[in-house]
């Protein structure tokens, strides 16, 4: 490791762990490219390791594959039928094991992998610490046993995706899918409370975390997620639709509450032709199918998946309003996204969502269809709201949301993952 670190602080050699880090796959493949930005423009030497789908890197950003079996890119006879020579390594085939037979097996798969990598096969003295992003698999532990500074990022507890799934689960079976889907959270709590330094993302995921985990309150950091305001900024070009309400989910899974903001937009169009725009994707099991064509507005709503973030921008900039109808996030990047680009933002209160939004936005209780129906309806109403949560959002991400305090305040963390690792081997020099 650099002796210089901690005396001299001078440039870090830094490797952030991800089991899957495609930016629009999900939020924290958002918070891999911008935080390892970030640290880049500091100074430091930053290397993604992750597993398929991979991140998009920019220049000055290393990037180590970890190749997997990459299941979910396959249909569900592909994944039984593999071919036999790639279940060649233990975690290939517990990969594979874990899948078929229902559980989400990539943190696990992908921490052996890691680990392999790092101790075993002895790159990691390359760097002076390891941050993981929310694998908390076993193999995050092992590196840390062997010795190499670790940092964790928990942006969530996903105890919380699990038992609301469970809950809104229509029958036995689904709800035993779900546990055994989710059996890996099991996992997550054990390793979280072997680490002593853990980041989130917000005051509200801390607590959660604390309760959930059981995870002491003095190895909990809160950092905030930043925004790159130079990117999602607002156009001088282009005016806003006056029809279209956009919503940013990556999966329509439970916790994102689209089936509210359906219910909602039935409701809205008694009174303005508006449509729904949703960023992501369905669960593809023909439940929102279903409840759309029940609400007479399947014709109103389409899905963009996997788009790039200067089609994204584009929506932000050109939407008549932005909902948030989440019934949790650990913060809410799309929220805070969307104020940056100075679109008027409905949101739910749901997790973290009033420490982000504050007063630049309407808030509305969670999993409550009519409450979202009204918030989106004043703004509609009522043109010059409009445009003075705009210009409220975009003034709130400017003064509270940078990437670059998020990335000053992580190596503050760093370095004290550093030094208790040297002084736990007896070497402080």
């Amino acid at each position: 490791m650099c002796a210089e670190v901690i005396a001299g602080y001078v440039a870090m050699k830094i490797c952030i762990l991800s089991y899957r880090s495609y930016p629009y796959s999900g939020g924290q493949g958002i918070y891999m490219r911008y935080l390892s930005n970030a640290l880049r423009d500091l100074g430091h030497d930053v290397v993604i390791m992750s597993g398929p789908p991979y991140p998009i890197v920019d220049d000055g950003v290393g990037l180590i594959k970890l190749p997997s079996l990459d299941l979910y890119s396959l249909n569900s006879w592909q994944r039984l039928f593999i071919d036999p020579r790639k279940l060649n390594t233990y975690p290939n085939f517990i990969e594979w094991g874990g899948t078929v037979t229902g559980y989400f097996s990539e943190p696990l798969s992908f921490g052996m992998r890691a680990y392999q990598y790092l101790c075993k096969e002895d790159h990691g003295k390359k760097y002076d610490v390891i941050h993981d992003n929310q694998t908390l698999s076993y193999g995050i532990a092992d590196i840390q046993k062997a010795g190499y500074p670790v940092v964790e990022t928990i942006h969530h507890p996903v105890t919380v995706d699990r038992d609301l799934a469970i809950s809104m689960a229509k029958s036995l079976k689904d709800k035993l899918g779900y546990r055994r889907w989710f059996s890996f959270t099991g996992m997550q709590i054990k390793v979280a409370q072997q680490l002593p330094y853990i980041i989130t993302v917000s005051e509200m995921a801390k607590k959660h975390i604390h309760e959930t985990f059981k995870v002491p309150e003095s190895s909990l950091k809160v950092i905030y997620n930043g925004i790159d305001t130079e990117i999602f900024s607002p156009s001088d070009n282009s005016e806003r639709l006056k029809d279209t309400i956009l919503t940013v989910i990556s999966r329509d899974t439970a916790v994102k509450g689209l089936r509210f903001l359906l219910a909602a937009l039935a409701e809205i169009r008694k009174k303005y032709d508006m449509k729904l725009v949703v960023v992501g994707r369905t669960m593809g099991d023909g439940v929102t199918e279903k409840l759309m064509d029940n609400l007479g507005i399947t014709q109103y709503v389409s899905f963009r998946d996997r788009i790039e973030t200067e089609e994204l921008i584009r929506l932000y900039r050109t939407a008549t309003l932005v909902a948030v109808p989440s019934t949790y996030e650990g913060f809410g990047l799309p929220a805070a996204e969307a104020m940056s680009c100075g679109a008027p933002l409905v949101s739910t209160t749901a997790g973290a969502l009033p420490e982000v939004v504050g007063d630049a936005g309407i808030l509305v209780p969670p999993a409550d269809p009519v409450a979202l129906t009204d918030a989106i309806l004043q703004l509609l109403d009522n043109p010059a709201k409009r445009e003075e949560y705009s210009a409220l959002g975009r003034k709130r991400i400017l003064e509270q949301f940078s990437w670059r305090d998020a990335a000053k305040r992580t190596l503050e963390v760093y370095e004290e993952s550093i030094m208790r690792t040297r002084s736990a081997k007896g070497d402080l020099k």
